[in-house]
Protein backbone atom coordinates (compact mmCIF):
# COMPACT_ATOMS: atom_id res chain seq x y z
CA UNK A 1 0.00 0.00 0.00
CA UNK A 2 1.44 3.34 -0.93
CA UNK A 3 1.19 6.55 1.50
CA UNK A 4 -1.98 8.38 1.16
CA UNK A 5 -3.76 5.29 0.43
CA UNK A 6 -7.01 5.47 1.67
CA UNK A 7 -7.28 1.78 2.79
CA UNK A 8 -4.10 2.01 4.33
CA UNK A 9 -3.87 0.69 7.95
CA UNK A 10 -2.85 3.80 9.99
CA UNK A 11 -2.88 4.07 13.77
CA UNK A 12 -4.15 7.12 15.48
CA UNK A 13 -4.57 8.24 19.01
CA UNK A 14 -7.91 9.72 19.65
CA UNK A 15 -8.02 13.17 18.07
CA UNK A 16 -4.76 12.96 16.10
CA UNK A 17 -5.42 13.49 12.52
CA UNK A 18 -4.23 10.74 9.80
CA UNK A 19 -0.63 12.65 8.11
CA UNK A 20 -2.50 13.21 5.04
CA UNK A 21 -4.79 14.88 6.35
CA UNK A 22 -3.11 17.34 8.48
CA UNK A 23 -4.33 20.38 7.06
CA UNK A 24 -5.57 23.07 9.78
CA UNK A 25 -8.48 21.45 10.97
CA UNK A 26 -10.76 24.60 11.29
CA UNK A 27 -14.55 23.83 12.70
CA UNK A 28 -17.60 24.73 10.84
CA UNK A 29 -18.25 27.23 13.23
CA UNK A 30 -16.45 29.40 15.77
CA UNK A 31 -18.76 28.35 18.91
CA UNK A 32 -17.81 24.33 17.79
CA UNK A 33 -14.11 25.65 18.14
CA UNK A 34 -14.74 27.54 21.25
CA UNK A 35 -16.36 25.01 22.90
CA UNK A 36 -13.70 22.37 22.14
CA UNK A 37 -11.05 24.11 23.64
CA UNK A 38 -13.25 25.91 26.66
CA UNK A 39 -14.05 22.13 27.14
CA UNK A 40 -10.43 21.20 28.39
CA UNK A 41 -8.82 22.91 31.44
CA UNK A 42 -5.37 22.25 30.19
CA UNK A 43 -6.23 24.24 27.11
CA UNK A 44 -7.32 26.64 28.25
CA UNK A 45 -4.48 27.27 30.73
CA UNK A 46 -1.49 26.19 27.80
CA UNK A 47 -3.26 28.93 25.81
CA UNK A 48 -3.27 31.77 28.70
CA UNK A 49 0.30 30.56 28.79
CA UNK A 50 1.35 31.21 25.09
CA UNK A 51 -0.72 34.14 25.16
CA UNK A 52 1.43 35.47 28.18
CA UNK A 53 4.98 34.54 26.64
CA UNK A 54 5.88 31.02 27.83
CA UNK A 55 6.65 29.37 24.44
CA UNK A 56 8.63 26.91 25.25
CA UNK A 57 6.93 23.15 25.82
CA UNK A 58 8.97 22.15 28.72
CA UNK A 59 8.03 25.56 30.55
CA UNK A 60 4.74 25.38 29.70
CA UNK A 61 4.83 21.50 31.77
CA UNK A 62 6.54 22.71 34.83
CA UNK A 63 4.08 25.65 35.06
CA UNK A 64 1.32 23.05 34.66
CA UNK A 65 1.67 20.39 37.91
CA UNK A 66 0.06 17.47 37.07
CA UNK A 67 0.03 17.77 33.32
CA UNK A 68 1.25 14.94 31.74
CA UNK A 69 3.73 15.33 28.15
CA UNK A 70 1.52 13.06 26.68
CA UNK A 71 -2.02 15.25 27.01
CA UNK A 72 0.10 18.57 26.77
CA UNK A 73 1.53 17.56 23.05
CA UNK A 74 -2.12 16.53 22.61
CA UNK A 75 -3.24 19.86 23.58
CA UNK A 76 -0.79 21.32 21.76
CA UNK A 77 -1.36 19.91 18.43
CA UNK A 78 -5.35 20.86 19.25
CA UNK A 79 -4.44 24.25 19.65
CA UNK A 80 -2.30 24.04 15.89
CA UNK A 81 -5.11 22.52 14.27
CA UNK A 82 -7.40 25.24 14.79
CA UNK A 83 -5.12 27.33 13.85
CA UNK A 84 -4.77 29.42 17.32
CA UNK A 85 -1.21 28.58 17.57
CA UNK A 86 2.04 27.91 15.57
CA UNK A 87 4.86 25.92 16.45
CA UNK A 88 8.26 26.60 15.28
CA UNK A 89 11.28 24.71 15.08
CA UNK A 90 14.55 26.15 15.11
CA UNK A 91 18.22 23.94 14.74
CA UNK A 92 18.79 21.32 12.03
CA UNK A 93 19.63 18.44 14.08
CA UNK A 94 19.29 17.88 18.01
CA UNK A 95 19.22 19.37 20.53
CA UNK A 96 16.51 21.39 18.44
CA UNK A 97 14.17 24.30 20.05
CA UNK A 98 10.58 24.11 19.73
CA UNK A 99 8.38 26.95 20.43
CA UNK A 100 4.65 28.16 20.36
CA UNK A 101 3.38 31.71 19.60
CA UNK A 102 -0.55 32.82 18.66
CA UNK A 103 -2.00 33.77 15.57
CA UNK A 104 -4.18 36.58 14.69
CA UNK A 105 -6.80 34.06 15.36
CA UNK A 106 -5.17 33.02 18.54
CA UNK A 107 -5.01 36.35 20.16
CA UNK A 108 -8.29 37.13 19.35
CA UNK A 109 -9.58 33.53 21.27
CA UNK A 110 -7.66 34.96 23.89
CA UNK A 111 -9.70 37.89 23.87
CA UNK A 112 -12.48 36.14 23.90
CA UNK A 113 -11.16 34.36 26.86
CA UNK A 114 -10.04 37.18 28.51
CA UNK A 115 -14.26 38.12 28.26
CA UNK A 116 -15.06 35.28 29.67
CA UNK A 117 -13.09 35.66 32.68
CA UNK A 118 -14.34 39.03 33.29
CA UNK A 119 -17.93 37.69 32.98
CA UNK A 120 -17.33 34.96 35.62
CA UNK A 121 -15.75 37.67 37.94
CA UNK A 122 -18.77 39.55 37.49
CA UNK A 123 -21.29 37.07 38.26
CA UNK A 124 -19.24 35.91 41.27
CA UNK A 125 -19.05 38.98 42.55
CA UNK A 126 -22.73 39.51 41.87
CA UNK A 127 -23.68 36.62 43.55
CA UNK A 128 -21.07 37.23 46.96
CA UNK A 129 -22.97 40.54 47.07
CA UNK A 130 -26.43 38.58 47.02
CA UNK A 131 -25.52 36.30 49.67
CA UNK A 132 -24.25 39.20 51.80
CA UNK A 133 -27.67 41.03 50.97
CA UNK A 134 -29.45 37.99 51.63
CA UNK A 135 -28.26 38.03 55.49
CA UNK A 136 -29.74 39.51 58.38
CA UNK A 137 -28.47 42.61 60.22
CA UNK A 138 -26.43 41.65 62.98
CA UNK A 139 -28.57 42.76 65.95
CA UNK A 140 -27.41 44.93 68.76
CA UNK A 141 -28.77 43.15 72.38
CA UNK A 142 -29.18 45.27 75.01
CA UNK A 143 -27.08 44.62 77.91
CA UNK A 144 -28.92 43.41 80.87
CA UNK A 145 -28.11 45.37 83.97
CA UNK A 146 -27.48 43.63 87.22
CA UNK A 147 -29.25 45.82 89.75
Amino acid sequence: MRDGDENAPFCTLPGMVPPQNRALERPRDVAAMIEDVIGCKWSLRILRLIAEGTDRPSAIQRACPGLSAKVMNERLAKIQRFGIAVRAVEGRRPPLRVTYALTPLGRSFAGVLDEIRRLQEQVDADEAAAVRASRPAPHSTPRSRDT
